[in-house]
């Protein structure tokens, strides 16, 4: 038997998980002991209580006829009075919520058969109609020699003290849940490629996840900067030697010069994909940035380029925390693609409160959906569905922008465009 259908109905928070595993066992155990404790003591003492005065109203009845009952009734603080058969009830009475008196009303049929109706109008006073050997008697006494006084305490006391105790536990639930929160919300953030200020506490085992996250987290910044220093070391490094080799190409004069020239370029550039992938987004720092002006100002920059790049709906408003130089990058290289393998691009953007979609169209060969994964992979170059002849590039380009999602928390989504018929390509992150 599975209880999917109960995932619906559970809290997804880890405080109102928590909660309700603390409250739902108390609140059940309250019951429980309530449900049983009333019909033990309760209604065991209104069975009691209403056999002894059974007893005196039995006494009453045998003595009708034999001697006058009020001066009999007055010890037992019980009134007595005849009524004729017009007066006496065709129904019991009771409020609804009375839960004693269904028992004294049962309890008194069962110990004096020629009881007529009992009534309980309220919580002060008893009417009992008899036959009796001088005919019908309306009995009266008061209601709290057949019910326990103030039985509603119990509910009161268990109301107030379960809302206390939950109170208490509540508080000392919130801090032991606090560390995991902090863990939490460092970690998130991290994903998102921002480094927040966190250290580790509460009980021993979220402690240690603590010391563990801090560890995973100093050797990723590690391994990220070792990977843009050594990357950086060979970029410059070689600048210099293409720099000499490319001055002394361009005083040639030659066909044979201009190609070798022309291949240095190639090199040169190659050598800025390479770093611009090692950099990531490591190197950019994190700001509020109004996204419709950023994707405006890009793609005007892609257009002075030489790019055929339009801006399609831009839906919604407002800042978003980015690193913008890395998100300049990603967008650029998307823009780029766009251009090396297709016509004309589109880009538009969709900004919720929730989400950022950047979404750039062309109408190009697209990619096969087998071969998306393999597109996203460092270096690879898609032969020949993405081969044109204005450059195949170095097969870094859906890698950087694919990488810099990841350091914002997003992705990098590929598909058909619908409306061009080439690639689509959703740079998505949360806003």
């Amino acid at each position: 038997m599975t209880f999917g259908w109960l995932k619906r109905y559970v809290p997804r928070s880890l405080y109102g998980r928590a909660l309700l595993i603390l409250v739902l066992p108390v609140v059940t155990l309250q019951l429980v002991v309530s449900i049983v404790f009333i019909q033990r003591h309760f209604e065991g003492v209104t069975v009691q209580m209403t056999r002894n005065v059974s007893r005196e109203i039995a006494l009453l009845l045998d003595s009708a006829g034999r001697a006058p009952l009020g001066p009999l009734a007055m010890p037992l603080n019980i009134a007595v009075e005849s009524v004729t058969e017009a007066e006496v009830p065709a129904e019991n009475e009771r409020r609804w919520f009375d839960l004693s008196g269904a028992v004294v009303i049962r309890t008194i049929f069962q110990l004096r058969p020629e009881t007529r109706a009992v009534l309980l109008p309220d919580d002060s006073v008893v009417q009992i109609f008899s036959d009796s050997a001088i005919g019908p008697l309306r009995i009266t006494f008061d209601r709290r020699r057949v019910s326990a006084s103030n039985p509603h305490q119990l509910l009161v006391n268990m109301v107030f003290f379960g809302i206390l105790m939950t109170a208490i536990a509540y508080i000392y639930l919130r801090n032991q849940l606090r560390p995991i929160t902090r863990l939490a919300a460092a970690a998130e953030a991290f994903g998102r490629g921002r480094v927040e200020s966190y250290w580790p506490g509460g009980a021993n085992e979220v402690r240690a996840a603590g010391h563990a996250f801090v560890d995973m987290r100093n050797r990723i910044e590690r391994h990220i900067e070792q990977r843009t220093l050594m990357l950086s070391g060979v970029s410059h490094d070689l600048r210099t030697p293409l720099t000499r080799l490319k001055l002394g190409l361009s005083m040639l004069d030659d066909d044979e010069a201009r190609a070798m020239e022309h291949d240095v370029d190639d090199m040169q550039r190659m050598l800025d994909e390479f770093l611009a992938f090692a950099r990531g987004a490591a190197e950019d720092e994190v700001e509020s940035v109004n996204v419709i002006e950023l994707v405006r100002a890009v793609v005007a920059d892609a257009v002075r380029g030489g790019t055929n790049v339009t801006l399609g709906p831009m839906l919604g408003a407002g800042k978003v925390r980015m690193r913008p130089v890395a998100i300049r990058r990603a967008l650029g290289n998307l823009i780029a693609n766009a251009g090396r393998y297709g016509t004309r691009a589109e880009v538009s953007v969709l900004l919720t409160g929730k989400s950022l979609r950047i979404r750039v169209e062309d109408d190009g060969p697209g990619i096969p959906q087998d071969r998306i994964d393999e597109a996203l992979r460092p270096f690879t170059r898609l032969e020949p569905a993405r081969n044109q002849n204005r450059g195949t590039g170095v097969g870094l380009g859906l890698s950087i922008a694919a990488d810099i999602a990841r350091a914002h928390g997003g992705v990098l989504r590929l598909g058909r465009s619908e409306a061009l018929g080439g690639l689509q390509a959703d740079l998505v992150i949360g806003s």
